[in-house]
Protein backbone atom coordinates (compact mmCIF):
# COMPACT_ATOMS: atom_id res chain seq x y z
CA UNK A 1 0.00 0.00 0.00
CA UNK A 2 3.15 2.49 0.51
CA UNK A 3 4.52 1.96 -2.74
CA UNK A 4 1.26 1.49 -4.66
CA UNK A 5 3.50 -1.03 -7.20
CA UNK A 6 6.26 -3.19 -7.84
CA UNK A 7 9.32 -2.48 -5.49
CA UNK A 8 12.40 -4.35 -5.62
CA UNK A 9 13.96 -2.46 -3.11
CA UNK A 10 11.14 -2.90 -0.90
CA UNK A 11 11.09 -6.16 -1.43
CA UNK A 12 14.42 -6.46 -0.53
CA UNK A 13 13.55 -5.09 2.91
CA UNK A 14 10.77 -7.28 3.37
CA UNK A 15 13.51 -9.79 2.96
CA UNK A 16 15.67 -8.49 5.62
CA UNK A 17 13.52 -7.50 7.94
CA UNK A 18 10.78 -9.35 7.79
CA UNK A 19 7.41 -8.40 7.39
CA UNK A 20 6.34 -6.44 10.54
CA UNK A 21 9.70 -5.01 11.36
CA UNK A 22 9.81 -3.69 7.40
CA UNK A 23 6.27 -2.29 7.99
CA UNK A 24 7.55 -0.53 11.26
CA UNK A 25 10.99 0.54 9.69
CA UNK A 26 8.77 2.30 6.83
CA UNK A 27 6.47 4.24 9.84
CA UNK A 28 9.02 5.77 11.07
CA UNK A 29 11.40 6.65 8.51
CA UNK A 30 14.38 3.72 9.35
CA UNK A 31 14.90 2.86 5.70
CA UNK A 32 17.50 3.40 3.15
CA UNK A 33 17.23 6.55 0.99
CA UNK A 34 16.27 5.20 -1.94
CA UNK A 35 13.07 3.06 -0.61
CA UNK A 36 12.34 6.71 1.50
CA UNK A 37 11.99 8.72 -1.47
CA UNK A 38 9.64 5.90 -3.02
CA UNK A 39 7.21 5.31 0.43
CA UNK A 40 7.02 8.91 2.04
CA UNK A 41 4.29 10.16 1.03
CA UNK A 42 2.21 7.23 2.04
CA UNK A 43 4.35 6.10 4.70
CA UNK A 44 1.44 6.44 7.39
CA UNK A 45 -1.41 5.53 5.20
CA UNK A 46 -3.84 3.03 7.13
CA UNK A 47 -4.93 0.05 5.67
CA UNK A 48 -8.16 0.16 7.87
CA UNK A 49 -10.39 1.85 4.73
CA UNK A 50 -9.23 -0.63 2.13
CA UNK A 51 -9.36 -3.66 4.15
CA UNK A 52 -13.00 -2.74 4.80
CA UNK A 53 -13.53 -2.17 1.58
CA UNK A 54 -12.48 -5.55 0.01
CA UNK A 55 -14.42 -6.89 2.88
CA UNK A 56 -17.55 -5.19 1.55
CA UNK A 57 -17.23 -6.80 -1.53
CA UNK A 58 -16.89 -10.28 0.04
CA UNK A 59 -12.96 -10.07 -1.47
CA UNK A 60 -9.57 -11.40 0.24
CA UNK A 61 -5.94 -10.26 0.63
CA UNK A 62 -3.52 -13.42 -0.76
CA UNK A 63 0.16 -13.10 0.31
CA UNK A 64 2.74 -15.42 -0.12
CA UNK A 65 2.20 -17.29 2.96
CA UNK A 66 -0.97 -18.81 1.71
CA UNK A 67 -1.68 -21.54 0.13
CA UNK A 68 -3.86 -19.93 -2.66
CA UNK A 69 -0.46 -18.16 -3.61
CA UNK A 70 0.21 -18.65 -7.53
CA UNK A 71 4.09 -18.65 -6.39
CA UNK A 72 5.37 -20.96 -8.85
CA UNK A 73 4.15 -18.81 -11.26
CA UNK A 74 5.49 -15.53 -9.67
CA UNK A 75 8.93 -16.51 -8.78
CA UNK A 76 10.31 -15.89 -12.28
CA UNK A 77 9.78 -12.16 -11.38
CA UNK A 78 12.16 -11.80 -8.81
CA UNK A 79 14.63 -13.19 -11.05
CA UNK A 80 14.62 -10.31 -13.66
CA UNK A 81 17.28 -7.71 -13.48
CA UNK A 82 15.64 -4.53 -11.94
CA UNK A 83 17.82 -2.31 -13.51
CA UNK A 84 16.61 -3.25 -16.78
CA UNK A 85 13.49 -3.87 -15.86
CA UNK A 86 12.09 -1.28 -13.77
CA UNK A 87 8.76 -3.40 -12.61
CA UNK A 88 10.78 -6.61 -12.24
CA UNK A 89 9.51 -7.76 -8.91
CA UNK A 90 6.77 -10.15 -7.60
CA UNK A 91 3.61 -8.04 -5.85
CA UNK A 92 3.71 -8.87 -1.96
CA UNK A 93 0.19 -9.78 -2.00
CA UNK A 94 -3.04 -9.60 -4.30
CA UNK A 95 -5.97 -8.38 -3.44
CA UNK A 96 -8.60 -10.59 -5.17
CA UNK A 97 -12.15 -10.84 -5.85
CA UNK A 98 -14.12 -14.45 -7.06
CA UNK A 99 -14.93 -17.75 -6.52
CA UNK A 100 -11.27 -19.12 -8.45
CA UNK A 101 -8.42 -19.83 -6.41
CA UNK A 102 -5.07 -18.25 -7.55
CA UNK A 103 -3.08 -21.22 -7.34
CA UNK A 104 -4.96 -23.64 -8.81
CA UNK A 105 -7.05 -22.25 -11.49
CA UNK A 106 -3.32 -21.05 -12.78
CA UNK A 107 -2.13 -24.05 -12.81
CA UNK A 108 -3.59 -24.02 -16.83
CA UNK A 109 -3.87 -21.04 -18.04
CA UNK A 110 -3.38 -18.61 -21.59
CA UNK A 111 -3.51 -14.90 -21.52
CA UNK A 112 -5.11 -13.35 -24.60
CA UNK A 113 -4.33 -9.67 -24.79
CA UNK A 114 -4.99 -7.50 -27.97
CA UNK A 115 -5.43 -4.15 -29.16
CA UNK A 116 -8.77 -2.16 -27.58
CA UNK A 117 -9.63 -1.24 -30.71
CA UNK A 118 -10.22 -4.54 -32.03
CA UNK A 119 -12.42 -4.44 -35.50
CA UNK A 120 -15.05 -7.80 -36.28
CA UNK A 121 -12.42 -9.84 -37.43
CA UNK A 122 -10.19 -9.99 -34.24
CA UNK A 123 -13.67 -10.15 -32.07
CA UNK A 124 -14.81 -13.30 -33.71
CA UNK A 125 -11.16 -15.08 -33.63
CA UNK A 126 -10.83 -14.12 -29.82
CA UNK A 127 -14.02 -15.70 -29.59
CA UNK A 128 -13.21 -18.85 -30.85
CA UNK A 129 -9.22 -19.22 -29.28
CA UNK A 130 -10.66 -18.32 -26.17
CA UNK A 131 -13.95 -20.39 -25.72
CA UNK A 132 -12.42 -23.51 -26.96
CA UNK A 133 -9.28 -23.10 -24.72
CA UNK A 134 -11.93 -22.68 -21.86
CA UNK A 135 -14.33 -25.59 -22.93
CA UNK A 136 -10.93 -27.81 -22.47
CA UNK A 137 -10.26 -26.47 -19.27
CA UNK A 138 -7.28 -23.47 -19.98
CA UNK A 139 -8.10 -20.52 -17.46
CA UNK A 140 -7.92 -17.52 -19.66
CA UNK A 141 -6.14 -14.48 -18.35
CA UNK A 142 -6.61 -10.90 -19.66
CA UNK A 143 -6.46 -7.22 -18.70
CA UNK A 144 -10.68 -6.56 -19.29
CA UNK A 145 -9.85 -3.82 -21.52
CA UNK A 146 -12.46 -2.82 -23.92
CA UNK A 147 -11.59 -4.96 -27.20
CA UNK A 148 -9.25 -8.57 -27.59
CA UNK A 149 -9.35 -8.41 -24.08
CA UNK A 150 -12.73 -8.07 -23.19
CA UNK A 151 -13.70 -10.79 -25.85
CA UNK A 152 -11.44 -12.75 -24.39
CA UNK A 153 -13.17 -12.77 -20.85
CA UNK A 154 -16.90 -13.19 -22.24
CA UNK A 155 -16.15 -16.21 -24.39
CA UNK A 156 -14.75 -18.22 -21.51
CA UNK A 157 -17.81 -16.98 -19.45
CA UNK A 158 -20.05 -17.91 -22.18
CA UNK A 159 -18.53 -21.29 -22.38
CA UNK A 160 -19.36 -21.74 -18.57
CA UNK A 161 -15.17 -21.72 -18.32
CA UNK A 162 -12.84 -19.89 -15.49
CA UNK A 163 -11.15 -16.27 -16.66
CA UNK A 164 -9.40 -14.28 -14.73
CA UNK A 165 -9.02 -10.28 -15.36
CA UNK A 166 -5.85 -8.46 -13.76
CA UNK A 167 -6.71 -4.47 -13.24
CA UNK A 168 -4.26 -1.74 -13.15
CA UNK A 169 -6.73 -0.51 -10.51
CA UNK A 170 -8.23 -1.20 -6.80
CA UNK A 171 -10.88 -4.03 -7.61
CA UNK A 172 -13.55 -2.25 -5.94
CA UNK A 173 -12.71 0.17 -9.37
CA UNK A 174 -14.68 -1.00 -12.46
CA UNK A 175 -12.32 -0.14 -15.28
CA UNK A 176 -13.42 0.72 -18.08
CA UNK A 177 -16.47 1.64 -16.63
CA UNK A 178 -18.33 -0.06 -19.42
CA UNK A 179 -16.86 -3.56 -18.61
CA UNK A 180 -18.97 -2.90 -15.11
CA UNK A 181 -21.35 -5.69 -15.68
CA UNK A 182 -18.74 -8.37 -17.52
CA UNK A 183 -16.18 -7.59 -14.41
CA UNK A 184 -19.02 -8.79 -12.19
CA UNK A 185 -19.56 -11.71 -13.94
CA UNK A 186 -15.90 -12.37 -14.12
CA UNK A 187 -15.76 -12.63 -10.35
CA UNK A 188 -18.57 -14.88 -9.69
CA UNK A 189 -16.72 -17.32 -12.29
CA UNK A 190 -13.15 -17.20 -11.89
CA UNK A 191 -11.22 -13.74 -9.86
CA UNK A 192 -10.65 -10.03 -10.29
CA UNK A 193 -6.97 -9.36 -9.51
CA UNK A 194 -4.76 -6.43 -8.37
CA UNK A 195 -2.07 -5.62 -7.17
CA UNK A 196 -3.49 -2.33 -6.23
CA UNK A 197 -5.08 -1.47 -2.71
CA UNK A 198 -9.15 -0.37 -3.14
CA UNK A 199 -9.08 2.85 -4.27
CA UNK A 200 -6.49 3.27 -6.33
CA UNK A 201 -7.05 4.61 -9.95
CA UNK A 202 -5.78 3.54 -13.02
CA UNK A 203 -2.77 5.00 -14.51
CA UNK A 204 -0.48 4.61 -17.57
CA UNK A 205 2.62 2.83 -15.74
CA UNK A 206 0.01 0.97 -13.75
CA UNK A 207 -1.17 -0.58 -16.62
CA UNK A 208 2.39 -1.15 -17.74
CA UNK A 209 3.02 -3.11 -14.71
CA UNK A 210 0.31 -4.44 -14.78
CA UNK A 211 1.21 -6.85 -17.94
CA UNK A 212 3.93 -8.25 -16.13
CA UNK A 213 1.32 -10.06 -13.96
CA UNK A 214 -0.62 -10.76 -17.07
CA UNK A 215 2.31 -12.79 -18.85
CA UNK A 216 3.54 -14.80 -15.39
CA UNK A 217 -0.11 -15.99 -14.61
CA UNK A 218 -0.07 -17.95 -17.43
CA UNK A 219 1.72 -20.56 -19.62
CA UNK A 220 2.03 -18.30 -22.64
CA UNK A 221 0.44 -15.61 -24.19
CA UNK A 222 -2.05 -15.05 -27.40
CA UNK A 223 -2.13 -11.75 -29.16
CA UNK A 224 -5.23 -11.17 -31.50
CA UNK A 225 -4.63 -7.65 -33.13
CA UNK A 226 -2.10 -5.58 -31.77
CA UNK A 227 -0.65 -2.18 -33.63
CA UNK A 228 2.12 -1.33 -34.47
CA UNK A 229 2.92 0.20 -30.74
CA UNK A 230 0.63 -1.84 -28.43
CA UNK A 231 0.62 -2.34 -24.88
CA UNK A 232 -0.24 -5.71 -25.85
CA UNK A 233 3.44 -5.87 -27.61
CA UNK A 234 4.40 -4.67 -24.01
CA UNK A 235 3.31 -7.77 -22.40
CA UNK A 236 4.54 -9.96 -24.81
CA UNK A 237 8.12 -8.76 -24.11
CA UNK A 238 7.11 -9.53 -20.29
CA UNK A 239 6.74 -13.22 -21.35
CA UNK A 240 9.75 -13.52 -23.26
CA UNK A 241 11.64 -12.23 -20.18
CA UNK A 242 10.20 -14.68 -18.03
CA UNK A 243 10.15 -18.15 -20.12
CA UNK A 244 6.67 -17.76 -21.84
CA UNK A 245 5.49 -18.74 -25.12
CA UNK A 246 4.48 -15.78 -27.23
CA UNK A 247 2.19 -16.42 -30.05
CA UNK A 248 0.37 -14.26 -32.29
CA UNK A 249 -2.47 -14.74 -35.02
CA UNK A 250 -2.43 -12.99 -38.35
CA UNK A 251 -4.70 -10.72 -40.09
CA UNK A 252 -5.44 -8.90 -43.26
CA UNK A 253 -2.42 -7.20 -44.52
CA UNK A 254 -4.27 -4.34 -44.92
CA UNK A 255 -5.45 -3.69 -41.71
CA UNK A 256 -3.73 -1.52 -39.09
CA UNK A 257 -4.85 -3.35 -36.28
CA UNK A 258 -2.96 -6.14 -37.25
CA UNK A 259 0.27 -4.46 -38.17
CA UNK A 260 1.87 -5.30 -34.67
CA UNK A 261 1.58 -9.63 -34.66
CA UNK A 262 3.12 -9.19 -38.48
CA UNK A 263 5.82 -6.97 -36.73
CA UNK A 264 6.30 -9.52 -33.78
CA UNK A 265 5.91 -12.80 -36.35
CA UNK A 266 7.97 -11.84 -38.62
CA UNK A 267 10.90 -10.12 -36.55
CA UNK A 268 10.47 -13.83 -34.41
CA UNK A 269 9.11 -12.74 -31.01
CA UNK A 270 6.18 -14.90 -31.58
CA UNK A 271 5.10 -18.17 -33.34
CA UNK A 272 2.41 -17.47 -35.78
CA UNK A 273 -1.10 -19.59 -34.54
CA UNK A 274 -4.60 -19.78 -35.88
CA UNK A 275 -6.40 -21.83 -33.46
CA UNK A 276 -6.93 -23.23 -30.13
CA UNK A 277 -5.01 -26.67 -31.38
CA UNK A 278 -1.91 -24.63 -32.88
CA UNK A 279 -2.20 -22.64 -29.29
CA UNK A 280 -2.19 -25.42 -26.98
CA UNK A 281 0.68 -27.00 -29.20
CA UNK A 282 3.42 -24.10 -28.87
CA UNK A 283 2.43 -23.45 -24.95
CA UNK A 284 0.55 -26.86 -23.34
CA UNK A 285 2.43 -29.19 -22.33
CA UNK A 286 4.60 -31.75 -24.05
CA UNK A 287 2.46 -34.11 -25.51
CA UNK A 288 0.14 -31.91 -26.45
CA UNK A 289 0.63 -33.13 -30.55
CA UNK A 290 -1.45 -31.74 -33.16
CA UNK A 291 -1.60 -35.48 -34.98
CA UNK A 292 -2.84 -36.50 -31.48
CA UNK A 293 -5.85 -33.99 -32.18
CA UNK A 294 -6.27 -35.37 -35.77
CA UNK A 295 -7.15 -38.17 -34.41
CA UNK A 296 -8.99 -37.17 -32.04
CA UNK A 297 -11.29 -35.17 -34.97
CA UNK A 298 -11.24 -38.01 -36.93
CA UNK A 299 -12.92 -39.88 -34.45
CA UNK A 300 -15.49 -37.13 -33.43
CA UNK A 301 -16.13 -36.81 -37.39
CA UNK A 302 -17.30 -40.63 -37.65
CA UNK A 303 -19.40 -39.85 -34.30
CA UNK A 304 -21.26 -37.01 -35.96
CA UNK A 305 -22.19 -39.08 -39.20
CA UNK A 306 -24.27 -41.18 -36.59
CA UNK A 307 -26.36 -38.68 -34.74
CA UNK A 308 -30.22 -37.62 -35.94
CA UNK A 309 -30.64 -35.40 -39.05
CA UNK A 310 -32.68 -33.11 -36.25
CA UNK A 311 -29.90 -33.16 -33.69
CA UNK A 312 -27.31 -32.85 -36.47
CA UNK A 313 -29.17 -29.73 -37.84
CA UNK A 314 -29.30 -28.63 -34.06
CA UNK A 315 -25.80 -29.32 -33.09
CA UNK A 316 -24.19 -27.31 -36.61
CA UNK A 317 -26.56 -24.23 -35.25
CA UNK A 318 -25.23 -24.10 -31.63
CA UNK A 319 -22.06 -21.53 -32.08
CA UNK A 320 -18.59 -22.19 -31.42
CA UNK A 321 -18.43 -20.07 -28.38
CA UNK A 322 -20.75 -18.48 -26.04
CA UNK A 323 -23.82 -19.97 -24.62
CA UNK A 324 -27.38 -19.85 -26.48
CA UNK A 325 -31.14 -20.64 -25.63
CA UNK A 326 -33.17 -23.29 -27.71
CA UNK A 327 -35.40 -20.10 -29.03
CA UNK A 328 -31.86 -19.05 -30.68
CA UNK A 329 -31.05 -22.31 -32.37
CA UNK A 330 -34.21 -22.51 -33.76
CA UNK A 331 -34.01 -19.68 -35.20
CA UNK A 332 -30.83 -20.09 -36.52
CA UNK A 333 -31.80 -23.60 -37.63
CA UNK A 334 -35.48 -23.59 -38.52
CA UNK A 335 -36.38 -26.02 -36.42
CA UNK A 336 -39.30 -25.82 -33.70
CA UNK A 337 -38.10 -24.87 -30.56
CA UNK A 338 -39.91 -28.54 -28.96
CA UNK A 339 -37.54 -30.56 -31.64
CA UNK A 340 -34.39 -28.27 -30.86
CA UNK A 341 -35.05 -29.20 -27.04
CA UNK A 342 -35.24 -32.60 -27.62
CA UNK A 343 -32.12 -32.41 -29.94
CA UNK A 344 -30.35 -30.76 -27.17
CA UNK A 345 -30.64 -33.28 -24.68
CA UNK A 346 -29.16 -36.29 -27.28
CA UNK A 347 -26.33 -33.94 -28.04
CA UNK A 348 -26.24 -33.39 -24.06
CA UNK A 349 -25.99 -37.17 -23.74
CA UNK A 350 -23.64 -37.96 -26.60
CA UNK A 351 -21.32 -35.35 -24.99
CA UNK A 352 -21.83 -32.87 -28.25
CA UNK A 353 -23.32 -30.18 -25.95
CA UNK A 354 -24.01 -29.44 -22.07
CA UNK A 355 -26.17 -27.00 -20.36
CA UNK A 356 -24.41 -24.08 -18.74
CA UNK A 357 -25.44 -21.34 -16.38
CA UNK A 358 -26.15 -19.21 -19.16
CA UNK A 359 -27.77 -21.69 -22.00
CA UNK A 360 -26.64 -24.65 -24.05
CA UNK A 361 -23.01 -24.66 -25.28
CA UNK A 362 -21.23 -26.73 -27.60
CA UNK A 363 -18.91 -28.82 -26.40
CA UNK A 364 -15.48 -29.44 -28.63
CA UNK A 365 -14.93 -32.72 -30.34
Amino acid sequence: MVALGPSPELEKLVTERGVLGAADAVRVGDVPARIRERVAARAGVDPIEATATLARLGGRLVVRTDAEWPSWRLTALDRLDPVARRDAAAPLALWVRGSANLASSTEQAVAVVGTRAATSYGDHVTAEIAGDLAVDGWTVVSGAAYGIDGAAHRAALGVGGTTIAVLACGVDRAYPAGHTRLLERIAEQGAVVSEYPPGTTPARYRFLARNRLVAALADGVVVVEAGWRSGARNTASWARAVGRPVVAVPGPVTSASSAGCHRMIREGEAVLVTGAQDVVAEIGPVGSEVGASDERDSLFGRRLDALPETAARTLDALPTAGAVQPEEVSVTSGIPVAAVRSALVVLEVEGYARRGRSGWVRVSG
